[in-house]
């Protein structure tokens, strides 16, 4: 294949737009922030499933305190009307016994009642001190969160900025090389990674091989107007006086 020296000089410039297009993909890929922010979303969910346990056992408490204050009610009503049975003075004798008894065991009851409800507002306390600290957890890991979606979010603004110029930049040079040298550089690239590297001290710049003897002999030996690659690489070897040929 030939092409005007100038014309391959040129695939350099856009060798080195495609090599900043191509690092602004991988810093897309790569950027510090995806990772941190996955990691977040996951301690996230975890608070959150913490919050929702804590919140049920907190709504179940409730109902169980509910639940026992009313039973607790029924007692004390049940003694309120004992009582005044008793003092109305109008019920024999062996009645008044049964009722005096049912209060001792209506005592006892309440007592023990009082006591399961004691213990259930101090497991409803300590569990309400879990919520609203699982909830301020949650809040704080939201912000963070928040700020690192935000980070992200600017970087890859920047990222888009750059990604447009350079493709503006791509657009003006891809009309000046002829079909058949942009078909191979692109062939190059998209199996390489780097379509065309200049010759420095006898070195590819693609891939850094020092070329031996022979590779030089060739390259000097090839006229300027002939598209060479380099055997390693496969990268199009751009020639200039840096090349040390």
């Amino acid at each position: 294949m030939k092409a005007e020296p100038a014309v391959q000089r040129q695939l350099l410039e856009l060798a080195k737009v495609d090599a900043e297009l191509s690092r602004v993909e991988h810093r897309r890929r790569t950027m510090p922030e995806l990772a941190e922010i996955e990691g977040i979303q996951k301690t996230l969910r975890e608070l959150r499933d913490t919050a929702i346990r804590h919140e049920t056992a907190a709504s179940d408490l409730d109902r169980e305190i509910a639940r026992q204050e009313k039973e607790i009610e029924s007692v004390r009503a049940r003694e309120d009307r004992d009582r005044k049975l008793i003092d109305g003075g109008t019920l024999p004798s062996k009645q008044v016994a049964d009722l005096q008894h049912e209060l001792e065991t209506l005592a006892r009851r309440q007592s023990a009642l009082e006591d399961d409800l004691l213990e259930l507002m101090e497991r409803r306390e300590a569990l309400g001190l879990d919520v609203q600290r699982t909830g301020a957890e949650v809040d704080k890991t939201e912000q963070a969160l928040a700020d690192v979606e935000s980070r992200r979010d600017e970087t890859l603004k920047d990222l888009d900025t750059t990604k447009t110029r350079r493709e503006e930049d791509r657009a003006k040079l891809v009309p000046r090389f002829p079909e058949g040298l942009l078909k191979l550089y692109e062939r190059v690239r998209a199996h390489k990674g780097i379509g065309a590297a200049l010759v420095r001290a006898r070195k590819c710049l693609a891939c850094n091989m020092e070329f031996d003897r022979n590779t030089v002999s060739e390259l000097k030996a090839a006229a300027e107007d002939e598209v060479v690659q380099c055997e390693n690489c496969g990268a199009i070897l751009v020639r200039t006086v840096e090349s040390g040929l």
